[in-house]
């Protein structure tokens, strides 16, 4: 092997997941020079490389700012189809489209620069710091001499390497009083919490429906009225949604379906410390070998399951020619005949031991009726978060399902989840003085990772960390001494990607003081009502302001009804859609229907869910 000479960066990115790229990219557009490292040959992680193409959290417009809602508007406009194309997620995209975008982002930063393909070699500590990063890349080893260093990978890759102190697998009630933590007892005496350290990752496997075998066609009829049984381990995966709820589940566009199913389907519980080389092997060729052979082991059973519900549709499931091989896909080649992802998805990994902790208490609503989680503050009682997230909370194990506490609320004609914040310290190392975490390895517990994995939040997590890493190349600041408030500013008034740090119901990311009402709420929480909307009487919406357009919407007419149960249809010659809305303004007019309304709506219809989203009313 040649070695290369040292090599300097103000921001060195060790990616791999979506907060990576997201970090690169921020910290290349805020002016510093940023290397990107990659060991696979997409840049996307979970919204591209590894097929979760229905993502969860974070739906809801005054949700979908900075670098997610940037990535979701330019969804829209790239995939013909909409992506109101399944009944788990608002939004369903090709892995291919998600990669697209985000390899033009990466292409039109000067000051960025990727590399793929990266194995990393070692970790060089110069006090308290990361002094040197050795890397091999193309066959040369380079020894890398970075600034600031922030870990966006899954699980956490960097922190053993580097020293620095991170938090794995479960805690015990007793530490936190995290309400649905398990209590230390049953901890030390369960073997459950032994065999299951981490959340059950996926292989993700992408399907092509055949409409021309579907549940429309005449052949159909049988497998719809008596699907035919499905093999061990998976005889039990239909049985609560049916087989065609269980396909449609994560439809995409083009007719393909995401594969990424908790119900006795293709998640994978077993010999999960395999994918954390200090817990099964202090050789590395052992650990290497152990991983590799967990890797094929996932794989096959995604597989496996797939070919289950091929047989079981009647050939309305065939398998999908989406992901290239490794080879194509390091000659940079975005499609081929390949339909497992090109990585796992892994929901959980190690977890860094930062200056602030992330607890399941901080993403509860905080009191009967209220709709937003307590907001994180500094000691001082200013405001310290820098990223918005509100997926309900959701854990993957082997059996049924792990009990959590509640945090949904109804909204707009569906469940969501209470918005959260994240604070800047959870992203700080408290042992590495220029490390940040920009996935979701951040300072969480075992228990709110479940609530904070998720891809919308991830990327906007790692937009903070990018952008806080280069105000500390600017400021020749460590990342601990970065004023919070200068942060959060920067992220709100971001040119490309404005992101929201407060979580404000009453104003979507397109409202036209958007930027005012946030900086208005960092002057302090009192400024903020249980109901997550800011007192001043005087920020009422412009008169005429309505949401932007969107590709695919169209005119809808008939009665809006309302159920009594915090939902509502509309009935048109056409027939009866359920009906949900994004937007606030919309929510509120909904919430005021006592009787059957006659209406005139624009929206998207999913036919999948089934529901007509919409986003305004014609008056």
């Amino acid at each position: 092997m040649r070695t290369g000479f040292d090599r300097r960066a103000d921001v060195l990115v060790w990616g791999g997941g979506s907060g990576g790229v997201a970090a690169a990219l921020q910290a290349a557009r805020s002016g510093v020079d940023t290397l990107l490292l990659t060991p696979g040959p997409w840049l996307g992680g979970m919204v591209s490389a590894a097929g979760v193409c229905a993502p969860d959290g974070n739906e809801l417009s005054p949700w979908q700012s900075g670098l997610w809602g940037a990535l979701l508007r330019a969804l829209q406009w790239i995939e013909p189809e909409g992506l109101d194309q399944n009944w788990v997620s608002c939004f369903g995209y090709r892995p291919a489209s998600a990669e697209r975008i985000l390899r033009r982002w990466v292409a039109a930063e000067e000051r960025l620069e990727w590399w793929s393909g990266v194995r990393l070699d070692s970790l060089e500590r110069d006090g308290d710091r990361i002094g040197a990063v050795t890397v091999e890349h193309r066959g040369v080893q380079r020894r890398l001499l970075p600034t600031v260093v922030i870990d966006g990978s899954d699980r956490g890759e960097l922190y053993p390497p580097a020293g620095a102190p991170f938090r794995f697998g479960w805690e015990a009630k007793e530490l936190w009083q995290e309400p649905s933590a398990p209590t230390a007892e049953r901890l030390g005496n369960d073997p459950f919490f032994q065999r299951q350290p981490v959340q059950s990752p996926t292989w993700v496997c992408l399907g092509q429906l055949d409409e021309r075998s579907g549940p429309q066609a005449p052949e159909a009829e049988a497998w719809r009225r008596s699907p035919p049984p499905l093999p061990e381990p998976f005889a039990t995966a239909t049985e609560t949604f049916g087989l065609e709820r269980t396909l449609t589940y994560g439809r995409l566009p083009g007719g393909l379906v995401m594969l990424n199913w908790p119900l006795h389907g293709n998640d994978w519980h077993h010999g999960l410390e395999r994918a954390f080389a200090e817990q099964v092997a202090t050789d590395a060729t052992a650990a290497e070998a152990a991983e590799a052979e967990l890797l094929a082991a996932m794989r096959d059973h995604s597989e496996v399951f797939a070919a289950a519900l091929r047989q079981a549709s009647g050939g309305w499931l065939g398998p999908a020619a989406v992901f290239p091989t490794p080879e194509e896909a390091a000659a940079g080649r975005l499609s081929g005949a390949g339909s497992l992802a090109l990585m796992p998805y892994w929901r959980e990994g190690r977890r860094l031991l930062a200056r602030e902790l992330v607890l399941e208490q901080h993403l509860l609503p905080q009191g009967e009726g209220a709709c937003i989680a307590p907001l994180s503050r500094t000691a001082d009682g200013s405001l310290s978060s820098i990223a918005v997230g509100n997926y309900a909370n959701d854990h993957h194990y082997p059996g049924g399902d792990w009990p959590l506490a509640p945090k949904s609320c109804r909204w707009g004609g569906r469940w969501s989840g209470t918005p959260f914040t994240i604070p800047y310290g959870a992203l700080v190392s408290e042992g590495v003085t220029n490390l940040l975490a920009a996935d979701k390895g951040f300072g969480v517990s075992h228990m709110a990772n479940g609530a904070t994995r998720l891809q919308p939040l991830v990327l906007n997590i790692g937009q903070a960390a990018g952008l806080a890493a280069a105000l500390c190349v600017q400021g020749h600041l460590e990342p601990a001494a970065l004023p919070v408030r200068r942060l959060q500013e920067a992220l709100i008034s971001d040119p490309l990607a404005p992101a929201a740090v407060v979580p404000l119901w009453d104003t979507p990311w397109h409202h036209p003081l958007w930027r005012e009402r946030q900086l208005q709420a960092l002057e302090g929480p009192e400024r903020i009502d249980r109901h997550g909307q800011l007192t001043a009487a005087e920020l009422a919406a412009p008169s005429g302001w309505t949401p932007p357009p969107e590709p695919g919407e169209r005119l809808w007419r008939g009665e809006l009804v309302p159920d009594g149960q915090g939902g509502f249809g509309l009935h048109s010659e056409a027939g009866a859609w359920p009906v949900i809305t994004l937007e606030p303004a919309l929510h509120q007019w909904l919430l005021g229907l006592e009787r059957p309304t006659p209406a005139a709506l624009i929206g998207c219809a999913n036919p999948w869910g089934p529901w007509l989203r919409v986003s305004r009313l014609v008056t």
